[in-house]
């Protein structure tokens, strides 16, 4: 008889997004029916049953059949099998809509959950422009590009990048090159790029030598002082910290861009407005020296 062990190691890719979708879907939404499976993925019903069948098969004792609703309902003791259900990993996939690309669910929502975004301006280059930056990371070549810089002493026609990280800020997309023209590694915003080319140059510089990308440090984040008990409680709750202390391990070249998009205080006598921002940086002389543009 072959082991359940044997039998999860056995799965093959494509089932298992689908088991994963179904996992999910039980999880947080509460029922996931053979309907469900069908449209999600573009299957047969027949195809959708075999699927949850399989599930069943593999993980016993996490969904059990509930005639009132005609679908299947996690039960007391579920157990992830096929993927990670915290809500750090399931809320991205939640809102990107997304059990497989191009699936035929269209604007609908496929985990029954409506999400919404900012309606934030887009600051994106062309789908030429990103496919040369992507397919110079990708193949470690160097990049020819056009970048508008917003500081004068940068500003040039023509420059030569070694890109090896896309950065996804939360406000922007940014990539993190070497500058043959700078000898250092800089972040250049994607939207600012006019022009680039995968040249066929082989890249000299590779992540290794990045030493604010490899290095870790600790953010200590508090509370903003001037905050009353209850909301410097509640904010503890929130961030899910204890001691008082909210600790974020960032990369030394993403400092600045945490430290803006959590409204911390960067103010040596924590000036700004407790409301508006509503965090503290608790150790400023360790970190400042990595990212001074973020501080005030």
């Amino acid at each position: 008889m072959v082991s359940k062990e044997k039998m999860l190691l056995d799965v093959k890719w494509a089932t298992r997004q689908r088991l994963q979708y179904i996992e999910i879907m039980a999880y947080y939404s509460g029922v996931v029916t053979r309907s469900d499976v069908a449209k999600a993925f573009g299957l047969s019903d027949a195809a959708a049953t075999k699927d949850l069948k399989l599930y069943g098969d593999l993980a016993p004792s996490n969904l059990i059949y509930n005639h009132g609703v005609f679908g299947f309902v996690p039960s007391q003791g579920f157990s992830p099998a096929f993927c990670d259900l915290s809500p750090a990993a399931v809320l991205p996939i939640i809102a990107s809509n997304l059990a497989v690309s191009g699936g035929p669910y269209g604007a609908e929502s496929i985990y029954g959950l409506p999400t919404a975004a900012l309606p934030l301006p887009v600051r994106l280059p062309t789908q030429q422009v990103l496919a040369q930056i992507s397919r110079a990371i990708h193949s470690r070549k160097k990049l020819q590009v056009s970048y508008c810089s917003l500081s004068d002493r940068d500003s040039t026609d023509s420059r030569i990048l070694e890109p090896h990280t896309l950065v996804d800020t939360g406000l922007r997309w940014h990539v993190r090159a070497y500058s043959d023209e700078t000898y250092d590694f800089r972040d250049f915003v994607l939207s600012r790029f006019v022009a680039a080319e995968c040249l066929i140059d082989p890249a000299e510089s590779s992540v290794e030598y990045d030493e604010d990308w490899v290095e870790m440090v600790a953010l200590k984040l508090g509370p903003h002082a001037d905050l009353d008990a209850p909301k410097r409680e509640s904010l503890l709750l929130d961030y899910g910290a204890s001691g008082g202390v909210i600790e974020v391990n960032v990369r030394r070249a993403l400092i600045g861009y945490v430290l803006q998009r959590l409204g911390v205080d960067t103010t040596r006598d924590h000036s700004m407005n407790p409301n508006a921002n509503q965090l503290m940086l608790l150790n400023r002389d360790e970190i400042e020296p990595f990212a001074a543009w973020a501080f005030y």
